[in-house]
């Protein structure tokens, strides 16, 4: 079957956001469906729009200062690791979890966010490169690729980076977990048959992610698995208003589900629950 024309992905691919990714996976589709897709494509520009703006909230500070003894946390990726969607930084992924890690560990917590909204995996390295450079995290949590899958990059050239950002980071002795490209399947304001195109691509991305971040040495936590059941069956609350990026309930759920593998990444738990994985 002839392929869509790629003109017309391109263009669809370029829309922000969830229409970025209808149109980058109308290149899966036959010209059968191509009038299809355009249409579902334009109905999901109208719907989603950008009302998030491009910055996420600021949430790096110390938290739980009366602690001591401070554990440094840092934070990589894409826009739900800098916490878009959260209404201000307390309820941003990384200070949820510098929260939780400050309760587990009765210690303070430092929190350094390097991630950026609209990050692909390609790019974590230069979030690295812009820390001081004596700076050195007792844990590193990344999350990245679903700027990947809505800009069609393949999935060996996505792992080859987030492989290197392991490394880079392991050399310096901080332990890391990685938290999978989530499923955009759960993202109901992409139609069918779009909507179930975008849940394979991510889950194929977030398999290997999987493996490559397992291989290099970090924790590994697959979010579809452990917290998307809370954003498929209740869309509303754990998402923002652009029904892409969680909101602070989602962030609250979505650092709930990694806290595990950070404890356990820090020293702290010994095992970890059902959707984790711990290198060997």
């Amino acid at each position: 079957m002839e392929r869509v024309n790629p003109k017309v992905v391109g263009a669809l691919a370029m829309t922000a956001g969830v229409a970025g990714a209808v149109g980058a996976l109308c290149a899966a589709a036959g010209v059968g469906a191509r009038h299809l897709l355009q249409r579902q494509a334009a109905t999901a520009r109208a719907l989603i729009g950008k009302p998030l703006g491009d910055v996420a909230p600021d949430a790096d500070k110390r938290y739980r200062k009366r602690y001591g003894d401070p554990v440094r946390l840092l934070v990589l990726g894409d826009s739900i690791a800098a916490g878009l969607g959260a209404e201000d930084g307390s309820g941003t992924l990384g200070a949820r979890l510098a929260k939780k890690v400050a309760k587990a560990t009765h210690r303070s917590v430092d929190l350094t966010t390097g991630a950026v909204v609209g990050t692909e995996s390609s790019e974590v390295m230069a979030q690295l490169d812009r820390l001081p450079p004596a700076y050195r995290a007792d844990v590193a949590v990344l999350i990245v690729g679903g700027n990947d899958v809505i800009h069609r990059v393949p999935v060996a050239e996505s792992v080859q980076h987030l492989t290197a950002v392991v490394e880079r980071l392991r050399e310096h002795g901080t332990p890391v977990v990685v938290g999978t490209c989530p499923d955009l399947g759960a993202l109901r304001a992409v139609p069918n048959p779009l909507r179930a195109l975008g849940s394979r691509v991510s889950r194929q991305l977030a398999s290997a992610q999987a493996e490559a971040a397992l291989a290099a040495g970090a924790h590994v936590v697959n979010l579809a698995t452990v917290v998307g059941p809370f954003f498929i069956s209740n869309p509303e609350e754990m998402f923002s208003l652009d029904r892409f990026h969680p909101s602070a309930l989602g962030y609250r759920r979505t650092a709930e589900a990694m806290l595990p593998s950070v404890l356990a990444a820090l020293g702290v738990a010994d095992t970890v629950p059902f959707g984790h994985r711990i290198p060997t």
